[in-house]
């Protein structure tokens, strides 16, 4: 699969919002693509995440191109995402290029130039990943018709245009008003990008297919486009979000549903949604779980009946301390301290746990007093700790990653684990309380067996682990489910035909067009 000038084919996905389901389909089209046997990459120009990932290289991407990666079967890569913005406070975001942080900037300054100085940059990395792999499967950010960003546009169809990919727009349905989002989105364009657009996809649709028919064959007569999908809604699909601010406090939309506990007791894991909080993916591997039910709160009295309270990762630590003494949350964590019940902080949450912070690099707000449940004390560093560290607790082999500013020194307690097997595990211990700069540890099967067992001992749970739980299987059933949905639900032949053609030629002017 070559196209003119030797470059591998392509097509870029956008959404008319943001969450429209983009990630999901390029996970699916890549899942779907090296089941055929495409040798295939994902790729997103710029990506705005708390939630990110570090490759065997040591770089920081978004999450959800290295989970699109997984899909397609190949290693995440820096070329996967170039450019990665990481919000903060003051309405600020750090930048990342290539896997490393280049400064923090605010949106005024980097829509003001930065980001178009980056177009480069990004399109340098797609034609690389072009001339390697047969198909680059792109994903948008947001939506490609956010008119007064146009100009500065270098993941929508800026990156399009100059590299003349075909865009297919993907809607959520069950948000409502989805063909009116295809029509808008699609007439909000100039003539020059609506000549790419050459259909769209509809994300999460419930019901009989049949009376959605006529509104999709009103859409084609409006625009000249057809539907190239109508992609069911199904429950529990979806790879690692990007952003866990928009995880809703009342309802997450990562709380996990009880699910029949291979022991006695099920097991209560309360998160604290902390703001700015990152990474928040690491409880997922409870969540797959038998019996573990996960909830992220806010308040005091929501950790009170839990059987282990996770502190997450944040982007603010500093910011994060001060949310967790404003809503009683700190004196909740200090009470379960004293009663002997487990508490796990990860990355920054880990930090906050501490005796102290000292932070002259992300918050600026010089020395402050941690927690104090564990004999740590943290120094921000300008630079960021980037890797992916492997070890031994438990008795078990654990892997993760790491992200961090903040520099732990340890001066007292125990190793994070127990003496059972010895440790080799970043991170600190005193009681019930562990905390450890690392992510995604509890992915390793059988050390969050053995971790949870500890857990469950503590809490004063009859809680056992399932013997056979596989998170990577679990993942790898979903992006199956992923690849399914589009081979059995999407228009396959019309994919392919945009993939290696690129977009049709004469394809209808919607007017009014960019203003």
């Amino acid at each position: 699969m070559r196209r003119r000038g030797g470059l591998g084919g392509g097509v870029l996905v956008a959404g008319t919002t943001s969450d429209a389901g983009k990630s999901v389909v390029t996970a699916g089209i890549c899942r779907w693509l090296v089941r055929q046997g495409v040798k295939v990459a994902p790729f997103k120009g710029q990506n705005m995440s708390l939630n990110s990932f570090v490759t065997r290289e040591g770089a920081e991407i978004g999450r959800a191109q290295a989970m699109q990666a997984q899909a397609a079967r190949v290693e995440p890569t820096a070329l996967m995402n170039p450019v990665l913005l990481k919000p903060g406070g003051d309405r600020t975001s750090q930048v990342v290029l290539m896997g490393r942080p280049v400064g923090e900037m605010s949106a005024r300054g980097y829509h003001g130039g930065r980001q178009e100085a980056l177009l480069g940059t990004v399109l340098e990395c797609l034609a690389e990943l072009r001339r390697t792999y047969d198909a680059v499967i792109c994903e948008g950010a947001g939506s490609p018709a956010e008119i007064n960003l146009r100009r500065t546009d270098i993941v929508n169809m800026g990156i399009a245009r100059a590299a003349r990919l075909p865009v297919v727009v993907v809607g959520d349905i069950d948000r409502g008003g989805v063909f009116a989002s295809f029509f808008g989105t699609t007439a909000l364009l100039s003539p020059e990008d609506q000549a790419l657009v050459a259909g769209y996809v509809v994300n999460k649709f419930r019901g009989d297919v049949s009376l959605l028919e006529p509104g999709l064959e009103m859409l084609r007569g409006l625009t000249g486009r057809a539907t190239l999908g109508v992609l069911p809604w199904r429950p529990g699909l979806g790879i690692d979000e990007e952003d866990g601010l928009r995880v809703s406090l009342r309802g997450a939309v990562r709380e996990s549903a009880a699910s029949a506990p291979y022991g006695e007791d099920v097991l209560r894991v309360a998160v604290c949604a902390v703001p700015l909080m990152s990474n928040f993916t690491d409880v997922d591997a409870l969540a797959a779980e038998p019996g573990v039910v996960v909830r992220f709160v806010d308040r005091a009295e929501e950790v009170a009946d839990a059987d282990l309270v996770v502190v997450p990762g944040t982007r603010g630590t500093v910011g994060a301390l001060a949310w967790l003494r404003e809503r009683g949350l700190a004196d909740a964590l200090a009470r379960r301290a004293a009663e002997g019940r487990p508490v796990l902080g990860v990355c920054g949450g880990y930090q906050v746990l501490g005796e102290v912070i000292d932070d002259e690099v992300e918050s600026r707000a010089g020395v402050v007093a941690g927690l104090g449940l564990l004999p740590v004390r943290v120094r921000f560093a300008r630079g960021k700790t980037l890797g992916r560290p492997v070890g031994v607790a438990l008795g078990e082999s654990v892997e993760g990653y790491e992200i961090h500013h903040g520099v732990a020194e340890v001066d007292g307690g125990s190793a994070f684990v127990s003496d059972a097997g010895g440790a080799a595990l970043d991170g600190c211990r005193v009681g019930s309380v562990r905390g450890t700069h690392w992510h995604g540890v509890l992915e390793n099967d059988a050390f969050r067996r053995r971790f949870l067992t500890e857990v469950a001992r503590e809490a004063g749970r009859r809680f056992v682990p399932a013997p056979d739980t596989s998170f990577g299987a679990l993942r790898e059933e979903q992006l199956d489910l992923l690849g399914d949905l589009v081979e059995e639900h999407a228009d396959t032949d019309a994919l392919w035909r945009l993939i290696e053609e690129g977009a049709p030629g004469g394809l209808p002017f919607v007017p009014p067009g960019a203003p």
